[in-house]
């Protein structure tokens, strides 16, 4: 991505924050705990700064403990804050899902493995602490747009993000949003990038650690199921490394749910769940409720 791309970016999750943030209270009342630290500072996270989350919860939690979607946003690794999606985190809740939206380190001061470790983390406070907001830890999907699509499968294929906090891969499904980075092996043999750009800074110089780090060369048979939205207009990168990732789920028997949206290019994939009633949340509650 540009220059030009990150500062567009930039300008439409300020939008998306601002709209967000001036929802109407006239729907269904929800429990709001913000900045919640789900890190050590000598954690095996390998960074000196504490991360948090914010939960988003149903008020009204009832008997049944409820499904919960930990989101990670995106940004190119080096950017991006959890404040700008508690719109999702609104929605989620009103929707009857407890939402846990989370801040990762990121690059340069983090690279690609520090920020998985990070997102596993927040998957282990989940599974330890989301049944005091109404949440079910045997019921935790992850999901997020873009390079937190890329966090979400890594730690989903890779069990030794999980394994490394003596917490067992118990990750229900993954939802992809136009995630970037599925084969980083691919995009960075192709672009050969000049030394000291923010993608090297978060993967390196050494192909071999580009491997390590794209979930297309790490898919199993034990994997959880995927929901994967890709943009129809969005970076031809994207679109390859998405394709690829389908392709290799179908040639193991596990074909995804995938949809391609017409028309949509990357910012629009997540700017879309503004609209509460963008059918996209029905399909992911579908998917949360129907997977065993």
């Amino acid at each position: 991505m540009s220059t030009n791309t990150h500062t567009c970016y930039s300008l439409l999750l300020i939008v998306c924050y601002l709209l967000g943030n001036l929802s109407g209270c006239t729907f269904k009342r929800i429990h709001r705990t913000k900045n919640i630290a789900y890190t050590q500072f000598q954690s095996r996270v390998y960074t000196k700064e504490q991360q948090h989350l914010n939960v988003f919860a149903p008020r009204r939690q009832g008997k049944n403990l409820k499904k919960v979607l930990i989101f990670m946003h995106g940004g190119s690794w080096n950017s991006g804050k959890k404040a700008t999606y508690n719109f999702l985190g609104n929605r989620l809740a009103r929707k009857n899902v407890v939402a846990v939206i989370i801040d990762y380190p990121l690059s340069p001061k983090a690279n690609y493995a520090q920020m998985a470790t990070a997102a596993a983390s927040a998957v282990k406070w989940t599974k330890e602490n989301i049944k005091n907001y109404g949440g079910d830890p045997h019921n935790i999907f992850v999901a997020g747009h873009s390079a937190g699509g890329h966090l979400a499968a890594l730690i989903t294929v890779r069990h030794q993000y999980l394994d490394s906090l003596g917490l067992e891969n118990s990750i229900k499904g993954t939802i992809l949003i136009d995630a970037a980075g599925l084969d980083m092996y691919g995009y960075l043999q192709e672009e050969k990038l000049p030394t000291g750009h923010t993608y090297l800074q978060t993967f390196t110089a050494n192909p071999t650690e580009w491997k390590e780090a794209s979930p297309l060369y790490h898919l199993h048979p034990s994997m959880p199921p995927f929901l994967i939205y890709q943009g129809g207009n969005t970076y031809p990168s994207i679109s390859k490394s998405n394709e690829k990732f389908v392709k290799a789920l179908r040639a193991m028997g596990l074909p995804p749910q995938y949809q391609v949206l017409k028309g949509k290019k990357h910012i629009p994939m997540i700017t879309q769940f503004i609209n509460s009633r963008n059918p996209r949340y029905q399909e992911i509650i579908t998917f949360m409720q129907t997977t065993k």
